[in-house]
């Protein structure tokens, strides 16, 4: 009975701060750099509510500003060489597209490849946990510049290389319409094997290690995810309630340079010969969720890389860490 007494003591303790983030509503503001337009597309994780636009253009210059609720999490991206078909009505990109024949992505996620901003307001410890993703491949620079938050890992993340112009040839994505290359794959969208998707036999951190082809996408831009377990480099997180500054073509003043600091194309040999940042693969502080969708089945199917790449957890799962410690530890060395 002592220990029950002492374990209730304890969860008193420990579980309300887990539950009361003080996280204040979020403001994200994307910024079209680009000389061209861009068609931002919103969605959020799965069991949240989608927001009250999900998708709309950006011209050249221009920038809209999207509030969320303090539980909010999702992602954001860009979709280029977009139009409206002049028969049917019916809206489609060359990248980034969502499928719905809107503007309005309506909960429907990205059909890679395309670079992702991915975020959660509420993660553990009343933190947000956000990230920039090549995991489903790469169509546009993106720089996230969090404003207003505190700790030491709340900065600047995202790749500002222009990707396309280093893709290598099996994994370039090119317009019909003769706009050369406008996004490049990554190998789990391009040749679907266990080995490059982390998944069956290599769905493990300690199975699944970098490919040359991930570890190019590293070295030019090292802030950003590169495949499904490369997180200690490229998860970040804010306390204070951070806004965001989510910019697409950022200028070479506000941009992140690709740590080879050359525009050379590269290939996956010499990618697999350089010395990329070493990611060590799970964060114990975190517990890992799937970050799935049942609107999001479709490109699900072609992209096996989003099954792996997750978001952050949720308080709760913080405080079954705590009582399953603290019980095994009763249990070991009882009073």
């Amino acid at each position: 009975m002592a220990q029950f007494r002492l374990l209730f003591s304890l969860l008193s303790l420990t579980l309300p701060p887990l539950f009361i983030s003080g996280v204040s509503s979020g403001t994200f503001t994307l910024l079209n750099n680009c000389d061209h337009p861009v068609w931002p597309g919103i969605l959020s994780n799965a069991g949240i509510s989608q927001l009250s636009t999900t998708g709309f253009v950006l011209q050249t210059g221009q920038s809209k500003s999207v509030n969320t609720p303090s539980n909010w999490g999702g992602r954001m991206w860009g979709r280029t060489h977009c139009a409206q078909n002049q028969s049917t009505g019916e809206f489609s990109c060359v990248t980034g597209d969502c499928g719905t024949g809107k503007i309005e992505c309506a909960g429907n996620n990205a059909l890679p490849p395309a670079t992702l901003f991915e975020i959660t307001l509420d993660g553990y410890g009343g933190l947000a946990f956000y990230d920039v993703s090549l995991v489903d491949g790469y169509n546009l620079p993106m720089l996230v510049v969090p404003q207003g938050g505190t700790g030491g890992n709340c900065t600047t993340t995202g790749c500002s290389t222009d990707l396309n112009g280093l893709c290598p040839s099996e994994l370039s994505v090119t317009d019909s319409k003769g706009d050369g290359i406008v996004a490049c794959k990554s190998a789990c969208e391009k040749f679907g094997s266990s080995e490059y998707c982390c998944s069956g036999a290599y769905a493990t951190p300690n199975t699944c290690k970098p490919s040359s082809y991930s570890e190019l996408f590293k070295r030019a831009c090292p802030l950003a995810y590169s495949y499904a377990y490369d997180d200690k480099t490229s998860t970040f997180t804010c306390a204070g309630g951070a806004d965001y500054l989510i910019t697409f073509c950022p200028s070479p003043s506000t941009s992140q340079k690709s740590s080879s600091g050359s525009q050379t194309p590269v290939t996956p040999d010499s990618a697999a010969t350089a010395t990329p940042n070493s990611p060590s693969y799970i964060d114990s502080t975190m517990v890992y969720e799937g970050a799935l969708d049942s609107s999001s089945a479709s490109s699900l199917s072609s992209s096996p890389s989003t099954f792996l790449h997750v978001f952050r957890s949720h308080p709760v799962a913080g405080a079954v860490a705590i009582v399953s410690a603290l019980w095994r530890l009763m249990m070991t060395h009882p009073f």
